[in-house]
């Protein structure tokens, strides 16, 4: 079992008030509300305003973190956004959350891990806290997916949503709260989810979409179908458990079908799973925080639950964590 000695000590969440719903789609595509719930389990999404950016987003998850637990963020000396939407390719998304809120003395790391990018952020800060290197490491999962879908393709343009949440995590008094983690990637499978950059090929193969979102979508639930029951399976023997010690799966929100799928494969249920994906759509990065704020809302999430995050996408890559859920109640 890992030796961790970091815990999350806070956590805030932000989405635009932009609501997009399922009949405000069935006036942009050939779709319906019936077609889009029976196939995705999602309602609505929200959607960043015109002028709003990733950054924008991911500092109103902090500034809300810093609200609801009273905490400061001047002594932060890490930043580690993941997101796949940085309105530039440089300066970082990190450097511009790091000037919005004035935090001196900080590194800054963006980290493009698609879906996966808040779980690796999260294992990065464990291992930057526990090697005594950094003290206390802000990470952010932000997405403005919004801004690189295709509104003329009704099958994603169903899926996605914007939306950030912030974690901090610090040294722990005692023994750690990060129990066992698990990565992986099937980088051959990355041209089933992509967005066109510097080049307009990939193993010899054209890319579409003009800089717009292009998924594979059955290639993609095949590849995650098979993937996370056994990685999961290995990530919770990793952390020397059963899976009926897991109090919560939180997976990242890509489908509802698709976790439905995988939770009929074991080895957690869909009773002892979190989802964001039912009002707040595909948030890539930012799907698992805002899962986690919505259960603490909620009350199902509480201090001293044991849980299992798992991010998972282009790449393809994923990644997973076992945590004990030590983030103060505020309800």
């Amino acid at each position: 079992m890992n030796q961790s000695m970091s815990t999350i000590t806070a956590m805030g969440t932000y989405v635009p008030d932009r609501i997009l719903s399922n009949a405000d789609l069935e006036k942009l595509v050939e779709t319906s509300d019936e077609w889009i719930v029976q196939r995705t389990g999602m309602r609505e999404r929200r959607i960043a305003a015109e002028d709003q950016f990733v950054s924008d987003l991911a500092t109103r998850a902090v500034e809300d973190m810093m609200r609801r637990y009273n905490v400061s963020v001047e002594d932060v000396d890490m930043i580690l956004v993941a997101t796949s939407t940085p309105e530039y390719s440089f300066p970082s998304t990190a450097s511009r959350v790091q000037a919005n809120l004035k935090i001196p003395h900080t590194g800054v790391l963006d980290l493009n891990a698609a879906c996966a990018g808040f779980t690796y952020g999260l294992q990065l800060a464990d291992s930057l806290v526990t090697s005594g290197m950094y003290h206390k490491v802000l990470v952010i999962g932000a997405e403005t997916l919004s801004k690189i879908t295709d509104y003329t393709d009704r099958t994603t343009c169903v899926l996605f949503g914007d939306g950030a949440g912030a974690f901090l995590v610090e040294r722990a008094a005692g023994k750690g709260d990060f129990m066992a983690a698990i990565s992986g990637t099937s980088g051959e499978g990355g041209i089933h989810l992509y967005k066109s950059g510097l080049s307009s090929e990939m193993n010899g193969v054209p890319l579409q979409g003009e800089g717009c979102l292009v998924q594979n979508g059955r290639e993609i639930y095949k590849w995650a179908v098979r993937t996370i029951p056994e990685q999961l399976s290995g990530l919770i023997a990793k952390a020397e458990m059963k899976p009926e010690q897991i109090d919560w799966f939180i997976p990242h929100s890509a489908n509802l079908r698709m976790i439905e799928a995988v939770c009929e494969r074991g080895p957690i249920p869909l009773e002892r799973t979190l989802t964001s994906v039912e009002y707040r759509g595909n948030t890539s990065a930012a799907s698992i925080p805002l899962a986690l704020q919505l259960a603490v809302d909620a009350g199902k999430l509480k201090n001293g639950h044991q849980i299992a995050l798992f991010g998972f996408g282009g790449g393809l890559t994923y990644a997973g964590l076992v945590l004990r859920w030590s983030v103060p109640d505020t309800n």
